[in-house]
């Protein structure tokens, strides 16, 4: 109490002038309507200025949750197509399902952790065990395949990124429907891949869209890149073929894992099944 005291005898002057000019102000306000609509105007602009910066960071804010909506929409539509269309692989039209019955289901997932500059690069999601994922998984984001599931724990989940010198993907060029094999290649670059064994006599366009073939633990036609050099090897019968990666790994923040209703189904019965002698 003394030191507010003190305080208020040392700035006397500055107390008793703001004071004086609060009341002036007030004077001149209330009895004038042109310096009363003013004000008013004036408040209301800043007063409608702060609203809307407080709108905006309660939206930023709110990011993240409207992220996951969309997600879980997104992975509820994607359910929806597979279940309405399903992709005929030896003609390449889309037939009805009369069974109703998609195959494929999707889980969103965040990413929690993502190597890029080595050899071998792994992700980790924020969804595990306790979320149906099970190792061996295919995953990817919204333009693109990411990788492969490795390991899981309850709540987590580590994928074998499509930058990894053991990654092999089935791919297919969109137009003809020849099917390679996807690697990363050697030179680490995280936007571009090679696509291999392609037979010579396939004719190749840059900028053709490579896809997966649906002969992996991915479904048909899910965009992998595009086209960007031919490269024919020498005494060989195939070409390599450079592509563009559509996935940016550099800015991916949300995945879906891909999970194949049937592929136990397929499994058993590939198992089964013996060549003939």
């Amino acid at each position: 109490m003394k030191n507010i005291w003190i305080l208020l005898t040392k700035y006397n002057d500055v107390f008793l002038f703001i004071l004086f000019f609060g009341i002036a102000v007030w004077l001149v306000i209330n009895n004038n309507d042109f310096q009363r609509a003013s004000t008013l105007n004036s408040s209301n602009a800043l007063i409608g200025k702060i609203y809307a910066e407080s709108s905006r960071l309660t939206d930023y804010m709110k990011l993240d949750e409207a992220n996951q909506e969309l997600l879980a929409e997104n992975a509820a539509l994607r359910i929806s197509l597979d279940k309405v269309l399903r992709r005929d692989t030896s003609t390449l039209q889309t037939v009805l399902d009369s069974l109703g019955n998609p195959r494929y289901a999707y889980i969103s997932a965040r990413v929690t952790n993502n190597s890029l500059r080595q050899k071998n690069n792994y992700i980790t999601i924020d969804k595990g065990s306790a979320d149906g994922i099970r190792k061996g998984m295919g995953v990817i984001s919204p333009s693109g395949i990411v990788g492969i599931v490795l390991n899981v724990s309850p709540h987590f989940a580590t994928i074998q990124s499509l930058l990894h010198s053991d990654s092999r993907i089935s791919a297919a060029l969109q137009e003809s429907q020849a099917f390679g094999s996807l690697i990363w290649g050697d030179n680490y670059d995280s936007k571009k891949a090679i696509l291999r064994d392609i037979p010579n006599h396939v004719e190749v366009r840059r900028g053709e869209a490579v896809v997966t073939s649906g002969y992996s633990l991915f479904p048909p036609g899910i965009q992998i890149g595009e086209v960007i050099a031919t490269t024919e090897v020498g005494g060989e019968s195939f070409k390599d073929i450079s592509i563009t990666l559509s996935t940016d790994f550099y800015n991916l923040q949300y995945v879906y894992v891909v999970v194949d209703n049937f592929v136990a189904e397929q499994q058993e019965l590939e198992a089964n099944t013996q060549p003939n002698d």
